[in-house]
């Protein structure tokens, strides 16, 4: 049995990092975190999300700027400290650009999960939960979508990123005993915490559904485009599974435990709502909920896309004891607070910590 105290989080301040350190900290665990911004506009020295983090749970955390590809700060920082997990978020997520920039794409997310891995054996840690993603089921072949589903005929080379390294943490775990790992395979991501302190940053460049119609709902966009209207879906447009952010953040918490309580090796885990949504159910159920309309146009497919994925997570609920509790409702409600109070996102509001620095 695994006694975790203290968590080691690489891409903490992002949108689903900063709401997963938040329910770590409230569940008693300790976090040190890191993030390269890689996924921000402009350039970044501190993590106004973190700070907000702080603000809310009343909680101390650790923050460094790094970057998993500079393998020497990363094992400085474990000369620092004594970590008995690591939740590995960090990542460039974007699938269009993923495919526009496959290089760039294979070199971070890889190189820098094998730096980590590298680093952690280094130091004796081989408690580990990934952050992985539905897509590595690629086309789905049957729905609801359960993790005995093939993998590894992916769409894109984001996805593709994902499932290689699930393949490098099958062999690490085959190649060694002492590893001890869980792999949760995210669905859609929404939604923000009921605060309306922390959320998803419109000033990043985004290519999933929500920040863009939070910018056509506050004026910042004319209409949504919608990519694909001949979808075979009961409304033509793509069906997927939205889960709200926080209780992706509790499976994280439920993770750990699972990490605690016995020798996982390797296990898988889908996360998600079970049901799947239609876009244009969405943008109604948004409207529904806010009172505020949001115009869209249908467009062309995009490539990588595809029509319908929703999870089974029968699994996650009897061996982790989670389930997905709040709803669509709860998604666009706490979504549109958020985006409301922060129209600008996170910008003006950076804490004042640097490396090493602790915010609270």
């Amino acid at each position: 049995m695994t006694n975790i105290k203290t968590v080691f989080v690489t891409g903490g301040a992002g949108y689903i990092g900063s709401h997963c350190v938040l329910s770590l900290l409230e569940a008693g665990y300790n976090v040190v975190a890191i993030d390269n911004f890689v996924n921000s506009v402009e350039q970044q020295e501190s993590a106004a999300s973190l700070d907000r983090v702080s603000r809310i749970t009343g909680k101390k955390i650790i923050f460094y700027k790094c970057d998993l590809l500079d393998i020497q700060q990363l094992d400085d920082i474990f000369n620092k400290h004594q970590f008995d997990c690591v939740i590995h978020f960090a990542a460039m997520k974007s699938v269009g650009e993923s495919i526009k920039q496959p290089l760039m794409y294979y070199k971070n997310n890889i190189v820098g999960a094998m730096n980590l891995l590298d680093v952690m054996a280094a130091h004796e840690c081989y408690q580990l939960v990934f952050s992985s993603s539905c897509t590595v089921y690629g086309n789905p072949i049957f729905l609801p979508i359960t993790e005995d589903h093939p993998i590894g005929n992916v769409t894109n080379v984001y996805g593709r990123t994902k499932y290689f390294i699930e393949e490098i943490l099958k062999d690490s775990v085959n190649s060694d005993p002492k590893w001890n790992v869980i792999s949760l395979r995210y669905f859609n991501p929404v939604g923000a915490h009921s605060s309306g302190l922390i959320g998803e940053d419109p000033t990043k460049n985004f290519s999933n559904l929500m920040p863009y119609i939070a910018l056509v709902a506050l004026g910042k966009k004319p209409t949504l485009s919608i990519f694909g209207g001949d979808y075979e879906t009961p409304d033509g447009t793509g069906i997927r599974d939205y889960i709200h952010v926080m209780d992706l953040a509790e499976g994280h918490v439920a993770a750990l435990k699972k990490l605690q309580s016995k020798q996982s090796h390797l296990e898988v885990f889908n996360l998600g709502s079970g049901q799947g949504t239609s876009v244009l159910e969405f943008v109604q159920t948004f409207e529904n909920v806010t009172g505020v309309k949001v115009p869209y146009i249908i467009e062309a497919r995009r490539e990588g896309d595809i029509g319908s994925m929703y999870a089974n997570c029968d699994l996650a609920r009897t061996k982790l004891g989670w389930t997905a509790k709040y709803t669509l409702d709860d998604i666009c409600r706490d979504f549109w607070r958020w985006q409301s109070l922060n129209p600008n996102g996170y910008k003006g509001n950076s804490i004042t910590s640097t490396n090493g620095d602790t915010c609270h």
